[in-house]
């Protein structure tokens, strides 16, 4: 158990006592005036320092959910719910819902919804943000949102075409109003235009409107099940041409599990030249993919492992809570990373010890936020501590966070169940 102290989230000197920093041996780590001011095998409390007994359990960077839509969230059953359970039916049935937004509508659901994910450790969200609606109402809602919550979460948003540029009345107007309106993030949905030629238009578009705007760029690509859905080719041609690298994710990228491993193998290369990102979301592509197939049935998930092996920079996003693509959701990283490792095979011990960077240092990256990132001296004093010893252990039994710090300032606390069995 970890001792709290009365008004903890008021101090400006804390010192946590023996702690693991990321399944490494125990440390101590001073905070003062909201950083990481010291870290070592031993210190000393100084007078007036609030203390942390940690008992060894462990200290992560917080939790970071790099892909999430949060104008749609907690919208499931509104007005049908996607009982085909496809990818296009719920595009169909958000189409119906965005009739219906206002202003108060998304910022209420959006800040209940980042609220349920600071309570399970997450401080960094990445929002997709639907801008085919003439009237841009989730993005202005969203925005404000952003800004409202910018003490305790760190949030982007993402200019996201849900129903094309090209193939959208005033497509690209509407993405350039968007970014004239504030956004942090470029996206695309090339797969989903009619046709290839647009796909390849709408994907030299954004990318021209980002780089020109000195912005991220994260689209949706190829999320379906069809193996001749290539726009991930054009998509890392322009990261490796542009230069801007890792500036650029591809997320979902679903087809690539469909792709023969002849394409694969020259494909693999380019995206590694390329240098960008890549985001999986284990929950909704487990549940919308293979949903036209009989059997075998596809997994629906993009080749997360070989990704990885060949040093590639991927992380998991939670993608949707409570809407019409996922009717299920809590806001937990751990149940999106439980999924994962077990879709993608990858449960050795080692792997499931490593795997937090799936929901931590590596959606840091694909974020651009390593300045705020990482238990080292001298940065921001962002972090989770989780009742277990190891992320094994924190993983297999979903360990509660009992500590949420953000900048330095106690924004979350959990104490632990207690089970009593009469056996």
């Amino acid at each position: 158990m970890v001792y709290y102290i009365k008004n903890l989230e008021e101090c400006i000197s804390m010192l946590l006592q023996q702690v693991r920093i990321q399944n490494q041996s125990a440390k101590d780590i001073r905070i003062e005036d909201g950083k990481f001011t010291e870290i070592a095998d031993h210190l000393s409390p100084k007078d007036g320092e609030e203390v942390i007994v940690g008992h060894e359990k462990l200290l992560l960077p917080p939790f970071v959910d790099p892909h999430v839509h949060l104008d749609s969230t907690l919208t499931a059953g509104q007005p049908e719910w996607n009982e085909n359970g496809t990818l296009f039916d719920g595009i169909r049935i958000w189409t119906e819902r965005k009739k219906d937004l206002t202003y108060q509508d998304v910022k209420k659901r959006a800040i209940l919804a980042l609220k349920m994910q600071a309570s399970h450790g997450i401080q960094f969200v990445r929002s997709h943000v639907d801008v085919t609606d003439p009237s841009l109402k989730a993005l202005k809602a969203l925005i404000d949102v952003r800004e409202s919550v910018k003490d305790w979460m760190t949030l982007q948003l993402v200019a996201f075409p849900q129903e094309g540029i090209m193939s959208y009345p005033h497509g690209k107007e509407l993405m350039e109003k968007a970014v004239k309106l504030g956004v942090d993030v470029v996206g695309a949905i090339p797969h989903y235009e009619f046709n290839r030629e647009y796909s390849v238009e709408s994907l030299r578009f954004a990318f021209d409107l980002a780089q020109k705007n000195d912005l991220l760029f994260d689209a949706h690509t190829d999320e379906i099940d069809d193996p001749s859905s290539r726009s991930l080719e054009t998509l890392a041609t322009l990261a490796y041409e542009s230069g801007m690298g890792d500036r650029v994710t591809a997320s979902h990228t679903t087809a690539m599990g469909s792709y023969n491993d002849a394409y694969m193998y020259k494909l693999m290369r380019l995206l590694k030249m390329s240098d960008m990102n890549f985001i999986s979301n284990p929950l909704v592509n487990m549940y919308l993919g293979g949903r036209f197939d009989t059997y075998p049935k596809r997994r629906g998930l993009t080749r997360v492992k070989e990704l990885d092996e060949n040093g590639i920079n991927v992380a998991f996003g939670e993608d949707d809570i409570k809407d019409p693509w996922y009717p299920m959701g809590n806001g937990n990283m751990f149940d999106v990373l439980t999924e994962g490792l077990h879709a993608t095979q990858m449960m050795g011990h080692q792997q499931i010890m490593d795997s937090y960077k799936f929901i931590t240092t590596n959606s840091a990256k694909v974020m651009h936020v390593q300045n705020q990132y990482g238990i080292e001296v001298g940065k921001p004093a962002n972090f989770v501590l989780l009742d277990a010893h190891n992320f094994y252990d924190a993983l297999n039994k979903h360990a509660a966070v009992l500590l949420s710090v953000h900048n330095g300032e106690v924004i979350g606390k959990t104490k632990p169940a207690e089970t009593q069995l009469y056996i």
